[in-house]
């Protein structure tokens, strides 16, 4: 995989990963109400279930990979109409105000904040509808598949962890406020122009 490359799906992977979620939701909930230590547990669990998630998204590529070049390049292609229609629902919508009250807190115990997070990651339909759509747009067909599978799925996974842990940071120092760090128009506007620009671009190389 070429370094270009890898840095372009880096920007796709963290604008998808910072986008607020049921994921950002959750962590932010476990930072306020256990603090900002205990939370990572519940980060922890999250990219548990991305991994899973991921897992079974490369397995289904690789088998196609394998049997049709035809059914790869279509999936390409799909996958970035999709990311252009997760980019035209952000600008339309924006991203949608959360209540904290919609997601329980269960007792602070590790297996407990541990377990929250993996339930949220896999059942979460999105993360593998993204994986699949996302990933191929990088995959060099000609190379080795496990190499270049392992660095995109430990890429995206350094990126969850890295953007969940910031959201349970800010929850913890602005409590007060925490209420609305999952809202914002104008965010959904900037998130959604990006998704389109990506979508964009990897329609028109994919081919």
């Amino acid at each position: 995989m070429q370094f270009e490359s890898w840095i372009t799906f880096c920007s796709i992977a963290l604008l998808a990963t910072a986008t607020p979620g049921p994921a950002a939701l959750l962590v932010s909930i476990h930072s306020i109400s256990f603090g900002f230590r205990k939370s990572l547990l519940t980060v922890l669990g999250n990219i548990t279930g991305l991994f899973i998630m991921s897992g079974l998204s490369v397995l289904g590529l690789s088998t196609v990979i394998l049997h049709s070049a035809l059914a790869f390049t279509i999936i390409k292609f799909l996958g970035a109409l999709y990311l252009i229609y997760l980019g035209v629902k952000l600008w339309r919508h924006g991203l949608s105000k959360l209540d904290v009250n919609e997601v329980s807190c269960a007792k602070s115990n590790a297996l407990n904040l541990y377990g929250q997070g993996v339930l949220v990651a896999l059942t979460n339909p999105k993360a593998i509808v993204f994986t699949t759509a996302l990933f191929p747009q990088f995959i060099v067909v000609s190379e080795p598949l496990f190499a270049q599978f392992s660095v995109l799925v430990l890429s995206f996974m350094s990126l969850s962890v890295l953007c969940l842990s910031s959201y349970a940071f800010v929850a913890q120092r602005a409590k007060s406020k925490a209420r609305n760090l999952v809202s914002g128009t104008w965010l959904g506007k900037l998130f959604g122009s990006t998704f389109i620009g990506a979508g964009c671009f990897l329609a028109t190389t994919s081919r």
